[in-house]
């Protein structure tokens, strides 16, 4: 503990020389989120990187996050730790095949889920997350056909929600909340039979039919700490235990392995680490660079889903 300790302090250091903040999403290893200025979804991290002081935004979570930062932070020094922190749904979801289909449905809105790439979100109408997708498709006017990407369960559950039916969705997935299988949540619920069932929807509609709330990151936090139950099945990447320990301390949290990697855990998420940390704000590298006319493209939408509310 004593070599986590100082690699910490080193931190803090660098955070004063750099004059930067530290924004970190709640999949991050818990060293991570403690030293974090704030931590969040990427609803609130998209919100909340506008919103802060400082010249350098150290941004702990997946790459496709840190370029949204920098897209909303021209001026200011966007560095990650690791390069090589992607995502399944942003490697699902490549742009040519949107530019295409542009050309060929020129009627159409695109509607992207944030976790995209920087390119692909210049080629859309709106952003959404997960938090809001439901008010984001509800803004769009009934007649306007729609192609809602990249995630296949995020957009089956939006779709259901709205019973908007001019609807193409794209057969993206998320490696950890798609791999995780129906049968396990019954085995937890025969384990814990007083536990309530909380899942993402980016989990297939046959364990979004178990739980008793579907919500983004943040708001299943939110819901298990206002609920009266004492016990969770938590149907999402297993990092968020640390925020849920912070506001329901003397609650139960338990997690359901996926049939990808038997855990709940995101890869990508976790090639993070504070020695990554430590070096990124002392190198400033790697550093976020988004081309001027990508990120001006890519604003419009970004700017239209903060609108929606």
């Amino acid at each position: 503990m004593p070599a986590v300790a100082s690699i910490a302090e080193e931190i803090l250091d660098l955070k004063q020389v750099r004059k930067a903040i530290i924004l970190a999403h709640h999949y991050q290893e818990p060293e991570i989120q403690e030293l974090a200025d704030v931590v969040g979804d990427s609803l609130e991290l998209a919100g909340k990187a506008r919103e802060v002081d400082g010249k350098v935004i150290a941004f702990c979570g997946v790459w496709f996050m840190a370029e949204t930062a920098k897209v909303l932070n021209p001026s200011r020094v966007v560095v990650a730790p690791d390069r090589e922190a992607s995502c399944s749904l942003v490697e699902s979801c490549p742009v040519e095949p949107i530019r295409a289909f542009r050309r060929q449905n020129p009627d159409h809105v695109i509607v992207s889920y944030i976790n995209t790439s920087i390119e692909v979100k210049a080629e859309s109408d709106i952003l959404c997350t997960s938090r809001n997708a439901v008010n984001i498709v509800n803004s769009i006017p009934p007649e306007k056909p729609v192609l809602f990407l990249p995630d296949r369960n995020l957009g089956n559950y939006v779709q259901r929600q709205t019973g908007r039916q001019n609807m193409q969705i794209w057969q993206g997935t998320c490696m950890v909340h798609a791999t995780f299988p129906a049968r396990r949540v019954i085995e937890a619920k025969l384990e814990h039979p007083e536990a309530m069932v909380v899942a993402h929807p980016e989990c297939p509609e046959t364990v979004l039919a178990l739980a008793d709330f579907v919500g983004s990151t943040s708001a299943i936090i939110e819901w298990c700490a206002d609920s009266p139950a004492s016990e969770f099945i938590v149907m999402t990447e297993s990092g968020v235990n640390y925020s849920l320990k912070r506001v329901a301390p003397y609650k139960q949290f338990y997690y359901v392995a996926n049939e990808n990697c038997n855990c709940s855990e995101c890869p990508y998420m976790k090639l993070n680490t504070l020695e990554k940390l430590r070096e990124s704000l002392l190198t400033l590298e790697p550093r976020v660079e988004v081309a001027p006319e990508i990120a001006r493209r890519a604003l419009i939408p970004l700017e239209r889903m903060l609108a929606v509310r």
